[in-house]
C-alpha cells in the first residue's frame, strides 16, 4: 500500500509540474507561430520512420552537384557524374557560364522536393518517389556530411534520436541460376500455399547462406556503419542514432529474399543496426503483386533471426490509389503474417478487413503506429478527419510521431507536432507527451542501457522546458 501511495503522489507531482506547460498550450491551440515556438523548444525524444537520402534538404545536395560539375538532363533535372547516353544533358559549369544556371537551379529545387509545389503541373505521390532516383548520385559517397546535417538539425530542435534507413547493403553476389525459384514463388502465393513459399524460401536460404551471405553482411557492419558512427562521434551525452537495413519492394523474388536475409544477419550481428524494413511505393506494380509473398518472406527470416526487429511500411494506400478491395488486407498480412514490431503510415486502417479487431491486436500486443502527418498529406493527401490518427489513438495503439522525408517534403519534427495539436484539439499535452516517451520506449536500440539514458535524458529535457512555463 505505501508502494502504491509513493507512486501516486509521484504521478500526482509530475502532473502538477507540467500543468503549466499544459495550460498554456490550450492557450495556443489556434496560433500556429506559438504552436511552432512551443514545439521548436519542447523535447521531442526520436524520430522513428526516418529515410536518410529523403531528409537531407535539397540545397546541400544541388550545391555538391554544382561544385563537382554534375550532369544535368535538362528534361528530368537528374543529375549524374558521367555524361548519359540518352537525354539532353550540360554541365552546370556550361549552364553558369551561359547565365541559365540560376533558372534550372529553381527547376532542381521544384523536382527534387516539394518547394513551391503547385499540385497541378505534376501528381504529388510522383514528385515525391521520383525525386529520390534524380538527386541519388548527389548522395553516393557523401553519407558522412549527410549524417552531420541530420544529427545537427536534429539537436537544434529538440530531437535527441534518430533511426534511420541509411543505405542498402552492397551485394554482387550471382544468383541468376536461381530465377526458376521466381516462378516456383509466385505460384505458390498465387495460391496463398504459406507451407509451399516456406519451404522454397528455406531451399533458398540455404544456397543463399552457403554462397557467404555473411560476409557482405559483415563487411557492411564494420567498414560501413561502425566506421561512419566512429569517425563521425554520431553518440554523445546530446544524441544518439541507430540505422535500419531496408529491401526494395520492386525487386524480383530471389533478389529481395537474398538481400533481406542479409540485412537481417548485418541487424543480428551489430548493435548499431537496428532493425528491418521494407520500401519503395506500396501501391507499385510488383510491390501489389508480391506483397504477401514479401510478409511471408519477413515471417520465415523472423524464425531464422529471431531476436532481429522490424517494421513495416504497410498501408500507405488511400482510396482511389489502388482498387478498394486492396485496401483490406496489407496492414493484416503485415501483422498476423509477417508479425511486425511496428507499423509505418498505415493510413488504410479504416479500411481494413475486421478493422476493429486489427486495432485491437495491436493495442494488447504493443504494436506501435508511425504517424507521418506532413507525409500523408502531401502523398496521399489525408489529413484532419480523413487520417486515421484518432482511429489508433480511441483504440489505445501506441503512437509515435514521425517525419519520413523531411527533406522531400520541406518539413521537421516540430511541424508534425503543430500539425498534431492544431488539427486534433483534444490530444492534450500530457498525450502529445507519451508519445514523445513513446518514441524512445519502442526503439529498436539493443542496448537497454542506452534506451534508459535517453529516458532519463527525457525526464530531464521535459523538466526543464516546463520550468519555463512554471515561472510565468
Amino acid at each position: 500500500m505505501t508502494r502504491i501511495i509513493t507512486l501516486f503522489c509521484f504521478l500526482l507531482a509530475q502532473f502538477n509540474f507540467s500543468q503549466p506547460a499544459a495550460n498554456y498550450l490550450e492557450k495556443i491551440r489556434n496560433n500556429e507561430a506559438a504552436l511552432t515556438a512551443f514545439f521548436q523548444q519542447m523535447p521531442k525524444g526520436g524520430d522513428l520512420h526516418h529515410h536518410f537520402s529523403g531528409s537531407i534538404y535539397a540545397e546541400p545536395l544541388l550545391n555538391r552537384a554544382i561544385a563537382e560539375d554534375f550532369y544535368l538532363n535538362l528534361e528530368t533535372m537528374e543529375v549524374s557524374k558521367t555524361k548519359p547516353t540518352k537525354g539532353n544533358s550540360e554541365t552546370f559549369s556550361s549552364l553558369k557560364n551561359q547565365g541559365k544556371l540560376p533558372f534550372y537551379k529553381q527547376q532542381v529545387m521544384q523536382t527534387w522536393s516539394a518547394k513551391d509545389f503547385n499540385g497541378v503541373s505534376v501528381p504529388s505521390d510522383d514528385l515525391f518517389f521520383d525525386s529520390f532516383q534524380k538527386f541519388s548520385p548527389a548522395i553516393e559517397g557523401h553519407f558522412a556530411e549527410g549524417l552531420t546535417e541530420l544529427k545537427n538539425r536534429a539537436l537544434s530542435e529538440n530531437v535527441s534520436y534518430i533511426e534511420t534507413q541509411l543505405a542498402t547493403i552492397p551485394c554482387d553476389m550471382k544468383v541468376d541460376d536461381l530465377n526458376d525459384f521466381n516462378l516456383k514463388l509466385r505460384k505458390a502465393a498465387s495460391q496463398k500455399d504459406e507451407k509451399a513459399v516456406l519451404k522454397l524460401l528455406d531451399d533458398l536460404y540455404k544456397i543463399i547462406h552457403q554462397r557467404d551471405a555473411k560476409k557482405y553482411a559483415e563487411d557492411f557492419n564494420t567498414n560501413f556503419i561502425a566506421k561512419l558512427h566512429k569517425d563521425l562521434k554520431i553518440d554523445d551525452e546530446r544524441f544518439t542514432m541507430r540505422y535500419q537495413n531496408f529491401v526494395l519492394r520492386f525487386m524480383e523474388p530471389v533478389d529481395l529474399f537474398k538481400n533481406l536475409v542479409i540485412d537481417f544477419i548485418s541487424a543480428n550481428e551489430s548493435k548499431l543496426v537496428a532493425g528491418v524494413n521494407i520500401v519503395s511505393p506500396e501501391d507499385g506494380e510488383t510491390s501489389m503483386k508480391d506483397y504477401w509473398l514479401h510478409m511471408v518472406m519477413f515471417k520465415y527470416c523472423h524464425s531464422r533471426f529471431p531476436d532481429v526487429k522490424y517494421t513495416l511500411h504497410a498501408g500507405e494506400l488511400t482510396l482511389g490509389l489502388v482498387q478498394p478491395e486492396d485496401l483490406t488486407w496489407h496492414i493484416n498480412s503485415a501483422i498476423y503474417i509477417a508479425g511486425a514490431n511496428r507499423i509505418g503510415h498505415g493510413v488504410d486502417i479504416a479500411f481494413e478487413a475486421n478493422s476493429y479487431d486489427l486495432l485491437r491486436y495491436m493495442s494488447t500486443n504493443n504494436i506501435p503506429i508511425e504517424i507521418n502527418l506532413a507525409s500523408n498529406e502531401f502523398i496521399l493527401k489525408v489529413k484532419e478527419g480523413r487520417h486515421p490518427f484518432t482511429l489508433y489513438k480511441e483504440f489505445n495503439v501506441p503512437i509515435v510521431i514521425s517525419t519520413d522525408d523531411a527533406g522531400i517534403l520541406r518539413t521537421n519534427m516540430t511541424e508534425q507536432f503543430v500539425l498534431l495539436a492544431k488539427r486534433y484539439p483534444d490530444v492534450s499535452y500530457q498525450t502529445i507527451k507519451q508519445y514523445v516517451y513513446n518514441s524512445i520506449k519502442y526503439s529498436f536500440i539493443q542496448d537497454v542501457s542506452v534506451k534508459n539514458e535517453l529516458l532519463k535524458d527525457l525526464d530531464m529535457r521535459f523538466k526543464i522546458f516546463e520550468n519555463k512555463f512554471s515561472k510565468n
